[in-house]
């Protein structure tokens, strides 16, 4: 399918796992019946607590990507499932993204790469690392729905990984994020769009809002096409928003502006895993 409809929900989750899934469902109907092919969510999307001695992780086989393949295969939907704290028997859990069908079978599985670690003494410390395990896998796969590329919050500020996984061929990148809303204000929108434009790639940016107890979310949650224009942009509210993706736009701009060609791996390396 070269064009079609995606939906990108903004999620304000909270602590009721319940309640958190029963109004994604509600968004994931709304988008079914104005015609989405494809919804997104943002990062842990299904819990999130006050208290971070409380494990929220559970497997993948737990209640919610069982509820989001039932919903994916109820409405006929792919669903991008944001991501959840994967548990993990050997340790630290991992912070995963599931990607379903439209049958409600896994196609893809990706654990974020990028921990954010920052200690600055009298100001902030924030160590993922001392809650998350890294996963260690790029993830890209061709789908129905075109060439899609998988992606996390802080990764975001790791124009390496977006390379990588244009010169696989991705034309579709999800950037599930929990953006904190000063670094959100300076730097969420620039680099959507950056990202966007150098690889010649959608970015589809489904982001929490809301206050925390850690912090304030940014939301402003955002479809960005190849040529980097904003097709659709939340606020500062939970809310469903739509745009149309174009392949043939990925693979127009990539001929007349054809940067991933005229790199010069002659005189650079960047790995790319067969």
């Amino acid at each position: 399918m070269r064009k079609y409809k995606i939906a990108l929900i903004q999620m304000n989750t909270g602590e009721d796992l319940d309640d958190n899934l029963k109004r994604i469902k509600a968004f994931i109907a709304d988008a079914s019946e104005q015609g989405a092919q494809l919804i997104t969510l943002p990062e842990v999307m299904n819990r999130r607590v006050a208290d971070r001695t409380i494990d929220t992780s559970e497997s993948l086989d737990g209640p919610t990507i069982t509820f989001m393949k039932q919903c994916a295969a109820e409405f006929s939907i792919w669903i991008h499932c944001g991501s959840i704290r994967e548990a993990n028997p050997e340790g630290l859990a991992y912070n995963t993204s599931v990607l379903l069908n439209d049958q409600g079978e896994p196609v893809g599985i990706y654990r974020k790469l990028h921990l954010y670690d920052v200690d600055i003494p009298g100001r902030v410390v924030a160590l993922e690392s001392s809650r998350n395990k890294p996963g260690n896998e790029i993830v890209d796969l061709q789908t129905e729905l075109g060439h899609m590329g998988m992606t996390i919050c802080y990764d975001l500020r790791f124009p390496e990984l977006f390379r990588i996984l244009a010169l696989r061929g991705a034309e579709v990148m999800f950037m599930p994020a929990n953006f904190a809303q000063a670094t959100g204000e300076a730097h969420w929108e620039a680099l959507l769009r950056a990202r966007a434009i150098e690889n010649s790639c959608y970015i589809v940016a489904s982001a929490q809002c809301g206050k925390t107890a850690a912090f304030n979310t940014y939301g402003n949650s955002m479809i960005v096409d190849p040529w980097g224009n904003v097709l659709a942009r939340a606020e500062h509210e939970e809310c469903m928003m739509m745009a149309d993706v174009d392949l043939d736009l990925v693979k127009k701009i990539r001929e007349e502006l054809p940067s991933l060609k005229n790199r010069r791996a002659d005189v650079y390396t960047l790995e790319v895993a067969e």
